[in-house]
């Protein structure tokens, strides 16, 4: 993907979260991924985790959301420290980090360590919002 790419999808990813905060339909919880163009392991969790996490119920309680490592971060976004390896999920709940996982464990670690992560959340939040 070339740079300009990259920077269009950026803006593309903020300009839809802008939409979504103006219609009041951003989730409080939500994944984050850290990705960095040309990452084989993030490569690798699009393509063996992402298809089925946008379809379970833990994509639904924790919405995910791809950002470019390098980029500059979301004003408010609080995290504990700025993620330098790539990929880093970021659980994150009313802009503020709960827990993270930093690379790629692979397909029955991630969602074991996801578990973990989730259950750090309010019980309130951990349910799957009904549609």
């Amino acid at each position: 993907m070339t740079h300009l790419a990259r920077r269009l999808r950026t803006v593309l990813f903020a300009v839809a979260g802008l939409l979504m905060t103006v219609a009041g339909a951003v989730a409080e919880v939500k994944l984050i991924m850290f990705d960095r163009h040309g990452c084989y392991y993030c490569e690798r969790w699009k393509a063996e985790i992402m298809p089925a996490y946008l379809k379970s119920p833990e994509g639904k309680i924790a919405p995910l959301e791809i950002l470019d490592i390098d980029d500059v971060l979301p004003e408010g976004l609080k995290l504990a420290s700025r993620p330098s390896l790539s990929p880093t999920f970021v659980l994150i709940d009313d802009n503020r980090e709960v827990a993270r996982i930093e690379g790629y464990p692979g397909d029955e670690m991630f969602w074991w360590m996801l578990d973990g992560m989730l259950a750090r959340l309010p019980e309130e939040k951990r349910q799957e919002p009904e549609t």
